[in-house]
């Protein structure tokens, strides 16, 4: 089973007001979703976001949001570029490969050579 993990793209700090304590330290996070298999990474082009107040330790959603939040929130949004949906493969991948191709090489060279033969 792939584990799926968000990776941080962009930290922003924000000078906005929290909706819960008032306070004029916001935190801004975008992140991309990876996941990690036994035979291959593979990045996403899946972006989320998420503010928290660094005071009151609070997570701000959407619904609260001031329209100076909503207007940073749009401005980092362009920003932020995350990287191309990808796949890169394990060391274990390729050795299965591998592996694969030799076991077929050895069967092709066994049935050539007269120890294997198809039956009749």
């Amino acid at each position: 089973m792939a584990k799926e993990k968000l990776e941080v793209i962009k930290v922003a700090a924000l000078k906005c007001n929290c909706p819960e304590c008032f306070n004029q330290d916001l935190s801004l996070s975008f992140y991309q979703k990876h996941r990690y298999g036994k035979l291959a990474h593979r990045t996403t082009n899946e972006v989320t976001s998420q503010l928290t107040c660094n005071k009151c330790g609070s997570d701000i959603y959407p619904a609260k949001w001031t329209d100076d939040i909503d207007r940073l929130f749009d401005y980092y949004k362009k920003m932020v570029v995350p990287e191309k949906a990808s796949v890169k493969y394990t060391g274990l991948f390729y050795g299965l490969i591998l592996f694969l191709v030799a076991a077929v090489g050895a069967v092709v060279y066994l049935f050539y050579q007269g120890i294997i033969q198809l039956p009749s």
